[in-house]
């Protein structure tokens, strides 16, 4: 392993950190008060860059620029997240969200389980996950009676940055610094890999810097076009048009009232939402292709037409389960249409609670979570280009039973796919089969008064980045009554599913940390030999002189 390339990429992503912590101090400062503002933010910019220029600094070579592989790409990728989150959950703890050390009349048992709160909560924001742990018995904001919005009592400052936790996990925080830093980072193309979503990462532009660019483009335009809409035409104040507009595009689901977007019980603030959601799970390929008036790509994505079906076919079966249960015609499209969009895309958001639905549905929503959006999107889950890959695989297997000598290719939109991007989505299910049974069992073990649904339903909406959940953790309900343990495991099984499993299961393999000098020993061993043959050579030449 090179250690000088993951401080090189480790320590900008810390100076890059202090960009939007600058940015909410300022803004914390103009509707909080500069106490606030200093208490929440100053410490963590001051540690952000502490930690930046210590790592450029010390560990950085003069040639680690040109020294990136893919294992140091996959490991710093890993590595910058958790270090990210640390420092994003500061704000949290300081600022008085949750119990912290300026928090008057903590124990030092609230103080500690004020840090747990604020490492979930900001682990939630930048994996897009958009569980909370924001509620009246963990938050001394809210009095128990008096406060009946406990998130919306929270500091409009931290709220703005929870929300951009989100709005900068969703695309990427190596994704943004290689807009920003590409010729300093350099290996842009293992960077982007390591960290997007997706079986593959397609060049919009010739350059990965004009790709990045492209990219961002897209998602600052879309996210600025639902703000306006939600403030403009939806009628929402400002400040909930803009943090709305930071968690619906990145697929987070953070609100900043307890009821979510059910506070608002506006046909019109849903619709927008819905159409956001939307886009927020379609790959953002097909987007630019919709935006270059490349109509025929765009309709003839076979994941694309999958993505349509998939929510429109759930979308009516909940209606039809709905409607054998007594609801009412418009309510149950549109709550149903709604609800499918959001879990579909691990968005998160809730109009209702559908934990009053049939059984059937909980099923169909527990589905979606696992499965998720389109690939190269915002959305968690294993996505559908995935899932479609597999049951190709499955289907030519099981044709090979009748007739196995026939060589049957896997195609996606009409291309051959290589064994090798076969055999990695394989690998990556099974192992996400065999992290969600493990998970589970553990899981289990912690929380112990929980019943089964509750249990593998928390797995799966983590791994898959949802937020709501089913069970004693459904959309009615904060995930603030688990104990520490089992906030510290669905917060790595966060990380892991933001990363896709592979990129963080890395960290784990005993050669990702091996010297250098140990990694290549065919190398070592030919400079060996050259060298002997070089001093035979001169002592050949020193008998004949």
């Amino acid at each position: 392993m090179r250690r000088d390339v993951l401080s090189l990429i480790v320590g900008w992503t810390m100076m890059a950190m202090i960009i939007p912590l600058l940015f909410s101090f300022i803004v914390t400062w103009w509707l909080d008060g500069i106490n606030t503002a200093l208490i929440s933010f100053a410490i963590p910019i001051l540690i952000s860059g502490m930690i930046g220029l210590a790592l450029l600094s010390l560990g950085v070579r003069s040639d680690t620029t040109e020294r990136l592989r893919d294992r140091e790409a996959f490991a710093a990728v890993a590595l910058a997240w958790p270090v990210a989150v640390l420092i994003g959950s500061l704000p949290f703890w300081l600022g008085g969200v949750f119990h912290g050390p300026f928090t008057d009349g903590s124990g030092m048992t609230d103080i500690a389980r004020g840090f747990v709160n604020s490492w979930f909560e900001s682990m939630s924001g930048f994996t897009t996950t958009g569980a909370t742990v924001i509620e009246h018995s963990m938050s001394p904001n809210c009095i128990l009676g008096s406060t009946p919005d406990c998130i919306n009592a929270q500091p409009k400052g931290i709220l703005i940055w929870r929300s951009l936790t989100q709005w900068l996990g969703g695309m990427g925080i190596i994704m943004l610094g290689m807009m920003l830093l590409s010729r300093v980072l350099g290996g842009g193309m293992a960077l982007a890999r390591a960290e997007l979503t997706g079986p593959s990462l397609s060049r919009l532009r010739p350059k990965l810097q004009q790709t990045a660019i492209a990219l961002w483009t897209i998602y600052i335009v879309l996210t600025t076009l639902e703000i306006l809409l939600l403030w403009g035409v939806a009628d929402l104040t400002m400040f909930d048009a803009f943090n709305h507009g930071l968690t619906t595009m990145p697929s987070g689901g953070f609100s900043t009232h307890d009821a979510s977007i059910g506070y608002y019980d506006s046909f019109l603030v849903e619709s927008i939402i819905i159409c956001f959601m939307f886009l927020a799970g379609v790959n953002f390929t097909l987007i630019w292709l919709a935006w270059e008036k490349q109509w025929d790509k765009v309709f003839s994505d076979q994941e694309g037409r999958s993505y349509v079906l998939v929510i429109v076919a759930t979308t009516l079966f909940v209606f039809i389960a709905l409607m054998t249960q007594g609801g009412s015609l418009d309510d149950g499209f549109f709550d149903s249409l709604f609800t499918v969009v959001s879990i579909g895309t691990s968005t998160g958001y809730t109009v209702t609670d559908y934990m009053l639905w049939p059984v059937v549905t909980h099923i169909l929503l527990f589905l979606l979570m696992i499965v998720g959006a389109c690939a190269g999107s915002t959305s968690g889950g294993l996505k559908l280009m995935r899932v479609k890959l597999a049951l190709k695989v499955a289907w030519r297997e099981l044709g090979r039973i009748s007739q196995p000598r026939r060589i049957v290719p896997i195609r996606m939109n009409d291309e051959v796919v290589e064994r090798d991007r076969l055999d990695l989505v394989i690998g990556m299910l099974f192992v996400w089969t065999a992290l969600f049974a493990l998970s589970c069992i553990v899981l289990a073990v912690t929380m112990p008064s929980s019943d089964f649904e509750s249990v593998v339903a928390v797995v799966a909406s983590s791994l898959g980045n949802t937020g709501p959940t089913l069970g004693d953790y459904g959309p009615s309900n904060t995930w603030a009554s688990m104990g520490a343990p089992s906030l510290v495991i669905t917060s790595i099984l966060m990380w892991f599913g933001r990363l896709e499993l592979m990129t963080a299961l890395l960290l784990l393999h005993p050669r990702t940390w091996a010297r250098e000098e140990r990694e290549a020993p065919d190398r070592a061993s030919v400079k060996l030999i050259r060298e002997l043959f070089e001093k035979m050579e001169e002592k050949i030449e020193e008998k004949k002189e």
